[in-house]
């Protein structure tokens, strides 16, 4: 979608949001700003919209109060409707306390002939540094805690929203936090008033967790095994060799001929209106789990196989013996290193 190298900012300002202050600190003026803050802002920008964690979301046109600021919107109006969405937001964590204290940076950026609109909610963290202070003709060096710190380049935002200007499609991260003593997802259902879909990650967890449940209830303990090396070993084939699948036809390979498996496990995938999905993950960071085969034996013994060498019998078999226990043979070991 966003390329880190194509982004170029046109408009950026930061709105101060802590509720010890008792109001919103607005900027009057929009920020100055040099090269090293800019490529900090494209890292972050570049993580949500590179990463799998974020939702893809369309307004509720006619229940949202920041469509209105972004239907007609002008690039001239950057300022105005930065504020109108900093009181709105600040609004909503005043009258809900778990909700943490931030600085708004708002971006209005280009990428390649698109036009995007970003609001990063960087929220304070609390760290130390050192402090000097002179008392005489001598120099005191203090450890002092600072609370209003944001989070770094390599940090994911908690909240953060990137919409895109043409269509107004959102891509959105969030959190939940207490709202009406309720955990409840407060950027979306309350702020930005959006539905959203899931992310490719969740919809990649969702896949994995049904396939896992449909088997441990439908197969014994010996069978289990079996099947849950092999959906992953097809898994990680989707993945690697397409970069996704269609959820339909991934149960037509993991269940083959067991129907009332797969049908066990559309229905768990008919809850989430996912039968007929795509799932799709963009980043490596989140198929890295399906590179490898993780065994944990009942005797505490932890296997990691690489999927390529699980799937060679000349370097991993597994036998199944007479007693019903299985034995795991590591086959052409040319050198072992052992390792603390």
């Amino acid at each position: 979608m966003i390329t880190k190298e194509e982004i170029r900012f046109s408009h950026m300002v930061v709105h101060i949001l802590d509720g010890t202050v008792g109001l919103p600190v607005l900027s009057d003026t929009e920020l100055e700003y040099g090269s090293d803050f800019a490529d900090f802002i494209r890292a972050h920008i570049s993580k949500i919209a590179s990463g799998d964690d974020a939702k893809v979301c369309q307004f509720y046109e006619k229940e949202s109060d920041v469509f209105p600021l972004f239907e007609n919107y002008k690039e001239e109006d950057f300022l105005s409707v930065s504020k109108e969405l900093a009181e709105k937001l600040y609004d909503i964590m005043n009258k809900n306390v778990d909700i943490p204290a931030a600085d708004l940076l708002i971006v209005q950026f280009k990428d390649r002939d698109e036009e995007y609109f970003a609001i990063l909610k960087m929220n304070f963290k609390t760290t130390f540094t050192h402090r000097t202070k002179a008392d005489g003709e001598n120099n005191y060096n203090d450890i002092v805690k600072y609370k209003a710190v944001l989070p770094s380049e390599g940090q994911r935002l908690s909240e953060a929203a990137i919409i895109r200007l043409r269509d107004l499609r959102i891509w959105l991260l969030e959190k939940k936090y207490e709202v009406n003593g309720e955990k409840a997802n407060y950027f979306s259902y309350l702020f930005l008033k959006c539905s959203s879909n899931f992310s490719p990650k969740a919809k990649l967890n969702i896949v994995t967790k049904a396939v896992e449940r449909v088997q441990e209830k439908n197969l014994d303990e010996k069978e289990v095994f079996a099947a849950q090396m092999k959906a992953k070993s097809i898994m990680q084939e989707e993945l690697s060799e397409k970069g996704g699948f269609v959820v339909e036809e991934l149960a037509d390979r993991i269940f083959e001929e067991k129907t009332e498996l797969r049908e066990a496990f559309q229905e768990q995938m008919e809850k989430y209106d996912m039968v007929k999905q795509e799932v799709i993950p963009q980043s490596e960071t989140t198929t890295k789990k399906y590179m490898n085969q993780h065994i944990f034996t009942d005797n505490g013994i932890e296997i990691k196989i690489p999927m390529d060498q699980y799937k060679d019998s000349n370097k991993v078999e597994f036998i199944t013996e007479e007693d019903g226990s299985i034995s795991i043979v590591l086959k052409n070991i040319e050198r072992l290193v052992a390792k603390y």
